[in-house]
């Protein structure tokens, strides 16, 4: 986990695959399209530039140009006329912040997590899948002695963090082929390199009830995580614990913050969820 990038396995000009909605007569291409463009922006990224733009949605300049003019004139961009790029505006905060303080999840998780930080020494997040990403909701870093930068809204790989592993694992069998599938045809290259590594943590998560990553997204961090449905939730969210590596080792993992980590999911999830 680095604080220049939130997700190292995946290509940083590299757009996860939209959905193809485009046959549904409710579905607005060009609203879709502008959103496009504000998901191009990574964390540590204060500016980005038409051609930023066009490489990482694959649109035409042109389109780029008239979306991004649009999202100026709305308050979700704005415009440095002297570098000539882009970065986002209040407006964005605005949603996120609403999004953010409308949800039960976070203000639920948000103690616990405090608690859990402060008693075991360890930086605990709470996340949820985005696209073939998983994205911070909220994070309590306690771990002074690794700087990652990192906090809501940071995205990490669906395939090489516990939070993506926790969550592949905890899917039925043929939904989590397919979302390998979506992985591999979005990231050859890095599936390719990373599938076999994969698998092997899937299958020791499912065993376990947990999974882990000692140094595989980040060769500073070890961490673990579980997949719950928290009360109310129709889709699955994350905890994760993390460390440095030279602070925490493997084994106080799989034998006390794991199952710790275990009991706090199953405190915020609902009855036999």
């Amino acid at each position: 986990m680095t604080s220049q990038s939130t997700n190292p396995s995946l290509s940083p000009d590299a757009a996860p695959p939209a959905p193809a909605r485009e046959s549904d007569p409710n579905f607005v291409t060009a609203l879709a399209r502008g959103l496009e463009l504000l998901r191009c922006f990574r964390t540590g990224e204060a500016m980005l530039g038409n051609q930023d733009f066009v490489r990482r949605t694959g649109f035409p300049k042109a389109t780029v140009s008239r979306l991004a003019g649009t999202l100026v004139q709305l308050g979700y961009l704005r415009y440095d006329e002297s570098l000539g790029k882009y970065a986002l505006d209040a407006g964005v905060l605005a949603l996120g912040y609403a999004y953010l303080s409308a949800s039960d999840v976070v203000s639920l998780a948000r103690p616990h997590m405090l608690a859990f930080a402060q008693a075991y020494g360890v930086s605990v997040s709470l996340g949820k899948r985005e696209r073939m990403e998983v994205i911070y909701l909220e994070s309590i870093r306690n771990d002074a002695g690794v700087m990652l930068g990192l906090g809501v809204g940071s995205r990490l790989s669906l395939v090489s963090s516990s939070m993506g592993r926790a969550y592949l694992a905890a899917l039925p069998a043929p939904r989590r082929e397919r979302v390998m599938a979506e992985f591999s045809q979005a990231f050859p290259e890095q599936w390719k390199q990373q599938e076999a590594a994969t698998r092997a943590a899937l299958a020791e998560a499912q065993q376990r009830g947990y999974a882990a990553s000692f140094r595989d997204w980040h060769p500073a961090i070890h961490a673990c995580a579980v997949a719950f449905r928290p009360v109310g939730e129709k889709e699955l969210h994350m905890l994760s614990c993390s460390a440095s590596y030279g602070a925490v080792d493997e084994t106080v993992f799989h034998k006390t913050l794991a199952p710790a980590l275990g009991a706090l999911a199953a405190r915020l999830s609902e009855p036999g969820g």
